[in-house]
């Protein structure tokens, strides 16, 4: 549910407004009848509103001085600027100050939904990219407040989104460059344009020109037709293009000088186009260490390097795992419609051990992945992959017990329940007893046992099929082959 704040003085627009909103129920909806009690609404909504639509000509307060203070407090706030008298200044400010759009009055429902769908999923984008924890530098100096890591998050897309200079996204692979790139344009003056992604590491050499301006007919073989370039389909819009550091050193040239003239030329044509497109560049590549080497231009390097976003690698930060988690975890409950509530403690400590070469990507795999596994609503070890469980070396086996789930064999181990004690020997003890010497309570064997009793009951329920007794046993394949060799068992025998 997101809670909606409708700020105007005019009581019958706020009443209409309300009626089109309404038709979402996903949207609780608050009035305010000027700027100074959107305020005082703002400071007493707990929780506080997600959207506010805002009147621009209101009494005691306009509107653009209400959406700064709003904005202040919250850099995260969607706010939509409304006004029966729009002019471009006040769309130019409002937009600058943080507002995702501005509308003219009369405003119709639908547009006015479809706008605020569109808001919030600029919302969504952002909120995502909090996991990657981008780090601005500003003048050679890192932007690090006091306020939470959402916030500082929301504070460098506002930056960004007010300026229309070229970002360079720095980060190894899987920490989320292309979702830092895709909200800084959906929150920003061009969101209505296109958002136009090319990697030019994927291009061959020879195609690149042609791929990014477009060429003529004829222009080489089997160019049979005219063809629309990259910069020319993302007029208006942002052009991301990502691994910049693998793109051939003549292409760079060409780079540059768009950059510079904002002038392209097709392959094969003797005209020149102007271009409106903003440039966001991202790369896992040392651009320093090429520059010296010179396989990449340093005058390239510093055209795009005006506002750089570096995202550290996940091993450099496990600490926000927990938090990653429950975000994937809630994504993937929507996407597989199922109820997963959290995390165990011990899948929890597994995942902190690992080292993420592959970042958050390697990481949303790995809970998709336990996603399709898991018969609990818990993420248990038995459901992560099995290659991440030998990467850290945990076997199941050495485990603490999982509650039993109706429906589904679950492997458990007594080991957890030895605690480390001093050697007792009958001495020590009070009270001697007598027991009964054809009865054997040594641990091992008796773990063992209940090892080998559980392995035949769960491959005779299975019919011998090891894959299937290894993933509804909540065994990883090997540890089951190794069992089944230890202790002679022969899985044909229950086919």
């Amino acid at each position: 549910m997101l809670k909606v704040l409708v700020v105007d003085d005019d009581a019958g627009l706020r009443l209409s407004l309300k009626t089109a909103l309404s038709a979402n129920p996903r949207l609780h909806i608050e009035e305010a009848f000027d700027g100074i009690n959107a305020l005082e609404k703002y400071e007493a909504s707990e929780p506080k509103f997600d959207i506010v639509i805002l009147d621009v000509d209101m009494p005691r307060l306009n509107g653009l001085e209400t959406l700064k203070r709003l904005k202040e407090k919250d850099p995260g706030l969607i706010v939509l600027m409304l006004t029966a008298h729009a002019t471009v200044q006040d769309a130019v400010l409002a937009v600058k100050d943080g507002a995702y759009n501005f509308l003219s009055k009369p405003v119709a429902g639908e547009e006015l939904l479809h706008l605020l769908d569109k808001a919030v999923e600029a919302h969504r984008l952002i909120s995502s990219i909090a996991a990657s924890s981008p780090v601005l530098l500003e003048e050679g100096r890192k932007i690090i407040g006091s306020n939470s890591q959402m916030q500082k998050v929301f504070n460098i897309i506002h930056k960004l989104a007010k300026v229309e200079t070229p970002v360079l996204i720095r980060g190894a692979s899987g920490t989320g460059k292309e979702l830092v790139a895709r909200a800084i344009h959906f929150n920003s003056a061009r969101k209505d344009g296109k958002f136009v992604a090319i990697n030019c590491s994927a291009i061959p050499e020879n195609l690149f020109e042609s791929e990014l301006f477009g060429h003529e007919k004829g222009s080489f073989t089997g160019a049979d037709q005219r063809k629309i370039g990259k910069f020319q389909y993302a007029e208006g819009g942002t052009l991301f293009l990502d691994e910049i550091g693998d793109m051939p050193a003549l292409m760079q040239v060409k780079i540059l000088r768009v950059l510079q003239e904002k002038m392209f030329t097709p392959v094969g044509s003797n005209r020149e186009f102007p271009t409106n497109v903003r440039i966001i560049a991202a790369t896992n590549r040392p651009l320093e260490e090429m520059i010296l080497k010179n396989t990449f231009r340093e005058d390239l390097f510093y055209r795009l390097n005006v506002v750089p976003i570096f995202l550290p690698s996940l091993c450099e930060r496990k600490d926000d795992i927990d938090r990653m988690v429950q975000n994937f975890i809630k994504k993937f409950n929507e996407t597989h419609k199922k109820s997963i509530r959290g995390i165990s403690p011990d899948a929890m400590n597994i995942l902190k051990k690992h080292n993420w070469p592959g970042n958050i990507r390697e990481l949303e795999n790995v809970i998709e992945h336990s996603f399709v596994l898991e018969s609990t609503h818990v993420i248990s070890p038995a459901s992560l992959p099995e290659s991440l469980l030998e990467t850290v070396g945990v076997d199941l086996v050495t485990l603490p017990p999982q509650q039993e789930t109706t429906g589904s064999i679950r492997f458990q181990s007594l080991d957890a329940d030895i605690e480390e004690s001093e050697d007792l020997s009958v001495d020590d003890l009070e009270d001697p007893i007598e027991v009964d010497p054809n009865q054997t309570f040594d641990f091992n064997a008796q773990k063992e046992a209940f090892e080998k009793e559980f392995i035949l009951k769960a491959l005779k329920a299975f019919k011998g099929r090891i894959n299937q007794t290894a993933l509804h046993a909540n065994i990883p394949k090997k540890t089951l082959l190794r069992k089944i060799e230890k202790y002679g068992i022969v899985a044909k025998d229950f086919q």
